[in-house]
């Protein structure tokens, strides 16, 4: 078994990634492109990694910078699978495949960051 939501499945590593996980959504919320509906813990036993998943099968990772700790939304191209943040597959961008360019200009307008598609035109 790789994926879990079993709390018994997590160590206390994971546990303590959680509470930061729990304290940034109570503080500063969901992602403004997270759906509120039937949000759940996860645990990757591969990667390691904690997170949040949704019944759109959305995920929400536990960000901390300068800016404070807050949660951000982890996407996967669906033509490559490039996964990561908006702003590691913005990096991403001038190597990714048609299809995922197209893909990604789309979210950045959803999600009113159309100047991604200024700063990278000549793509």
């Amino acid at each position: 078994m790789t994926y879990t939501e079993s709390l018994d499945d997590f160590g206390s590593i994971e546990l303590e990634e959680a509470k930061n996980i729990l304290e940034a959504m109570i503080d500063n919320g969901l992602p403004s492109d997270f759906t509120n509906e039937g949000v759940k813990l996860a645990f990757n036993q591969n990667s390691g990694k904690v997170f949040l998943t949704n019944a759109e099968y959305e995920v929400a990772v536990y960000c901390e910078t300068e800016r404070g700790k807050y949660l951000e939304s982890f996407y996967s191209s669906p033509y490559q699978g490039i996964e990561g943040t908006f702003e590691d597959l913005e990096e991403e961008f001038p190597n990714m495949h048609k299809e995922d360019k197209d893909w990604f200009k789309s979210l950045a307008l959803s999600l009113d960051r159309a100047f991604i598609m200024e700063k990278n035109s000549h793509e």
